[in-house]
C-alpha cells in the first residue's frame, strides 16, 4: 500500500519595512503630483478664469474651449510685462488682414506695433505685403518689414530684392533679417558671412542698423557671439518662459493669438521698453 505524501505550503513574506516603504512612497508621489496640479492651476488662475468664461461670462462651446485654452499662458506673459508695448507680426498666411479691426488684443491690450514680411528668398514678394503695408500705415500701427533668408541662395541678391521691395518712411521701425534654418550646401561659417553681407547692404542703403529674429535655441549657438553687435528679436514659445530677457529687444511669445481682424492665428510680440523708447529706434 502506497504512503500518502503530505506536502506542506510555503509563503514567501515581504519585509514589512520594505511594503510600508513602497507604500509610503507612492503615497507621497500622488500628493506631489496633486500639489503640482494645483500649483499650476493657481499660477495660471487669471488666464484660466478669462478663457473658461468666469470673467467675461461668455458660453463657450468645446471647440472654443480648447481654442482658448492654448492661450492661458498667452495672459499670464501679458500680464507679467505691463507697461510693455505689444504689437504681432504677419504675412500671407494670415490671409487679408482687416486693418480697421485691428486695434485690441484680448480686449484689453492695444496693438501698437506690426512687423510684415516682405520677402524670402531672392525672388519672392509676400503676397499681402503691400496691403498690409498701406494698411498698418492708415491705420496708425507703427509697422516694420522683415525678409525670410534662405541660407543656400544669394545674399546680396536676397538684399536686392529686399531693398527693391521695402520703401521705409519716417516712423517706420528698422527692417528685420529673419533667419531660422541651417544650410544644406555650405558650412556654418559661409552661412555667417552671408548674413552678414545681407546687414551691412541693408544697413548702407536705409542707413540704420537692422534687427536680427532668430529663435532662442538658434540665438544662442550660432548668433549670439559674432552678431553681438546687432539688437536681436527672439522667438521662444515654451510654457516656462514667461518673462522676457533683458538683452531681447523683442520677445514674440505665442503663435497662437487670436485677434480680430485676422482670421487665422496670428504671433504676438512684447517690446522691452516703453511706446516712448519704441519711438527711438524708429528710422528718423
Amino acid at each position: 500500500m502506497a504512503r500518502k505524501t503530505t506536502y506542506r505550503k510555503t509563503y514567501s513574506r515581504k519585509p514589512a519595512g520594505r511594503s510600508f516603504l513602497s507604500r509610503l512612497f507612492r503615497g507621497l508621489l500622488l500628493i506631489f503630483f496633486g500639489l503640482l496640479f494645483i500649483a499650476l492651476i493657481y499660477h495660471y488662475r487669471k488666464g484660466l478664469a478669462y478663457y473658461l468664461g468666469f470673467k467675461t461670462e461668455k458660453v463657450l462651446d468645446e471647440d472654443e474651449v480648447d481654442k482658448h485654452l492654448s492661450d492661458v499662458r498667452n495672459i499670464r506673459v501679458l500680464e507679467n510685462h505691463k507697461g510693455k508695448v505689444i504689437g504681432i507680426d504677419v504675412s500671407e498666411f494670415q490671409g487679408k488682414v482687416d486693418w480697421e479691426e485691428v486695434e485690441i488684443l484680448d480686449e484689453k491690450y492695444p496693438v501698437q506695433f506690426v512687423f510684415i514680411r516682405a520677402t524670402a528668398g531672392n525672388d519672392r514678394v509676400d503676397r499681402q505685403f503691400k496691403r498690409n503695408w498701406e494698411g498698418a500705415k492708415e491705420n496708425k500701427i507703427m509697422r516694420g518689414a522683415y525678409h525670410y533668408y534662405r541660407p543656400n541662395e544669394n545674399s546680396i541678391e536676397q538684399a536686392d530684392l529686399f531693398i527693391k521691395t521695402v520703401k521705409l518712411q519716417k516712423g517706420d521701425l528698422p527692417p528685420v533679417l529673419d533667419i531660422e534654418k541651417l544650410p544644406k550646401n555650405q558650412s556654418l561659417d559661409s552661412l555667417k558671412k552671408g548674413l552678414k553681407r545681407w546687414l551691412v547692404k541693408v544697413e548702407k542703403h536705409y542707413q540704420v542698423r537692422p534687427i536680427i529674429y532668430s529663435g532662442e535655441r538658434y540665438y544662442s549657438d550660432f548668433l549670439k557671439e559674432e552678431f553681438g553687435d546687432y539688437l536681436f528679436w527672439i522667438a521662444n514659445y515654451n510654457f516656462y518662459r514667461e518673462k522676457i530677457e533683458d538683452d531681447w529687444l523683442f520677445w514674440q511669445f505665442t503663435e497662437k493669438a487670436s485677434l480680430p481682424g485676422i482670421k487665422h492665428r496670428v504671433d504676438v510680440n512684447i517690446y522691452n521698453g516703453d511706446l516712448e523708447q519704441l519711438h527711438f529706434i524708429t528710422v528718423e
